[in-house]
């Protein structure tokens, strides 16, 4: 008997451009990734830096081996689904249990050095022009600072004694109080004349070497060293008195003289509590110091979410409007659509193929640009829908108010929902429709059955049967419907009445917990993971319910 071999298309020999392209990329990638892994472990990250390094080592053993098809064109999309999805997944969940937020957005060492930048008065007593300088020997920096009253010139760097310069070594320029200036170095023979250093422009200085110079305190007398001189602008510099003392072997902030804003007194002693902050004698229930770190808080925004009494009215009221707005949204599309379907589906309408792809229009456009030219449509003054379908006055702020109230803003939002959605259902009823055998049709009309009980008993529950399941994630995805919500109102109007939560009229959950991550002052992340992690949970739910209730249309037939 004869044998037949089949063989790849191809060589089983990879070509030396093959093994070339091979190492030339894999060198980049290791390239990139080696530069990375020597950023963490300069950042004291070594966790990550070792996962790192395994998964490099892992990579480079799929694509160097020989054999594993399979691995080498799976290995890229399971390193991105990793990265991308299971590891923002993971630390939303770790931030929910955190304290995560603009306020604790750093280590404990990033809050002390932040407290101490903040902590000073202002002295009554003369000012200074500066200018920006560095060491050359050491490249520490430092101020030059030349005195308003006398026109002296002083150097001097962190915790030092201000040097003057002596008068005659140096020609003063107009310049030397801009450190925005392209050429600074005519100010900067002064400092040269002292101990040999260089001209630094603001515009040249990332923010990190900026925070330095902002930090600096250049000491005006050894025998008080806790007054200075210090610039916050860049521009001028001010005499100082720091107002709190950090030691480094207790982890404790001592108030050396009185706060001016009444915070704190001389000799309150400020330590490190639970919740990310410095409290007096460690206190969370007393006064603390603005500028806090990162710390697991356990079940404490989700404590706040349900006890928190400032937030339990808005956040009922969001709750409700979400629901009432995914329920309605879902109803009126499938109904709108529904209705379009029959009329197009009906055996002598002509010319249904040109209608069908008029109705499908507004499904094809982008719905980011739909919703902003629905928000000049809704105009109030001069919008269309006033001025032409209302035939209102245009330029009349008495015109009916879509956007600007609670009750005309909602009902602008699923109006316009409703323009986006119904395209949509359409299709998928038209579909459903056509999936459904003429022989029952026509057995329901020999048995005398009406239009009404054919489409209520027969058609119904057949489509049911087919886009329930799509009807339930069309509920979810309209539970979590941000873009049409911001874009059309950001949320809004706001509600006047709430000072700690930024609540509008039509904010639906996501919304809400968007504004409560990134909008205002007070940017919360591990509240708003708290409450990602409880829509999922109530989507969840609600989808889980459903499907198993869809399988009562089946026990229909």
């Amino acid at each position: 008997m004869a044998r037949f071999r089949i063989r790849s298309w191809g060589s089983d020999t990879p070509s030396m451009s093959g093994i070339l392209w091979k190492l030339g990329v894999l060198g980049v990638v290791d390239a990139v990734a080696t530069t990375m892994i020597m950023v963490l472990l300069g950042q004291g990250r070594y966790w990550i830096a070792a996962l790192s390094i395994a998964v490099l080592l892992i990579v480079n053993w799929i694509y160097l081996r020989k054999g594993g098809l399979p691995a080498k064109y799976l290995a890229p999309g399971v390193i991105f689904l990793l990265i991308f999805q299971v590891y923002v997944l993971l630390f939303s969940g770790y931030t929910a249990f955190t304290n995560y937020g603009s306020a604790h957005n750093g280590d404990k060492s990033l809050a002390v050095q932040t407290i101490q930048n903040a902590a000073y008065r202002t002295l009554d007593g003369e000012d200074y022009s500066v200018a920006l300088v560095k060491a050359d020997a050491t490249g520490h920096e430092a101020l030059l600072l030349t005195s308003n009253l006398d026109q002296r010139v002083y150097v001097g760097e962190n915790g030092q004694l201000a040097v003057e310069i002596p008068a005659g070594s140096y020609t003063l320029s107009p310049k030397c109080a801009d450190p925005y200036a392209e050429d600074v170095t005519t100010c900067m023979h002064a400092a040269e004349k002292a101990v040999g250093y260089s001209a630094v422009t603001v515009d040249s200085l990332s923010p990190s070497q900026k925070l330095s110079y902002t930090s600096l305190r250049v000491a005006t007398d050894l025998a008080d060293p806790t007054v200075g001189i210090k610039t916050a602008d860049f521009s001028t510099a001010l005499q100082v008195q720091a107002t709190l003392a950090y030691d480094d072997k207790t982890g404790f902030f001592t108030a050396i003289a009185d706060d001016d804003y009444g915070n704190y007194v001389k000799g309150d002693v400020f330590k490190p509590s639970s919740d990310g902050y410095f409290h007096i004698n460690g206190d969370v229930n007393s006064a603390k110091l603005d500028g806090g770190w990162r710390v697991e808080v356990g079940f404490a925004n989700f404590q706040t979410i349900f006890t928190d009494v400032q937030l339990r009215a808005p956040l009922i009221k969001v709750i409700t409007w979400t629901f009432v707005f995914a329920f309605l949204t879902v109803l009126t599309t499938f109904i709108l659509g529904l209705l379009i379907a029959f009329l197009f589906n009906h055996e002598k309408l002509r010319g249904k193929k040109i209608y069908r792809a008029v109705m499908i229009l507004p499904y094809a456009f982008p719905g980011f640009l739909s919703a902003y030219v629905w928000v000049g449509l809704l105009n109030r003054e001069n919008g269309f829908i006033n001025t032409v379908i209302l035939g209102q006055t245009p330029g009349n702020e008495g015109n009916f108010p879509w956007l600007l109230e609670e009750n005309p803003a909602r009902l602008a939002v699923l109006l316009v929902n409703l323009w986006l959605g119904f395209p949509y259902m359409f299709l998928i009823t038209t579909g459903a429709l056509q999936s459904i055998p003429p022989e029952l049709n026509e057995a329901a009309e020999i048995d005398g059955a009406s239009g009404w009980q054919n489409f209520r008993l027969i058609k119904l529950p057949l489509l049911l049967i087919s886009i329930a399941p799509l009807l339930i994630s069309s509920f979810a995805y309209n539970f979590n419907n941000f873009s049409i919500i911001y874009l059309l109102t950001k949320g809004g109007p706001n509600d006047s009445g709430v000072t700690d939560y930024d609540v509008g009229g039509t904010d639906i959950l996501i919304t809400f917990v968007y504004k409560i991550a990134f909008s205002g002052t007070g940017q919360n992340y591990g509240l708003a993971s708290a409450f990602s992690i409880l829509i999922f949970f109530v989507i969840a739910t609600i989808s889980l319910i459903s499907f198993r209730r869809t399988k009562a249309f089946e026990e229909i037939l």
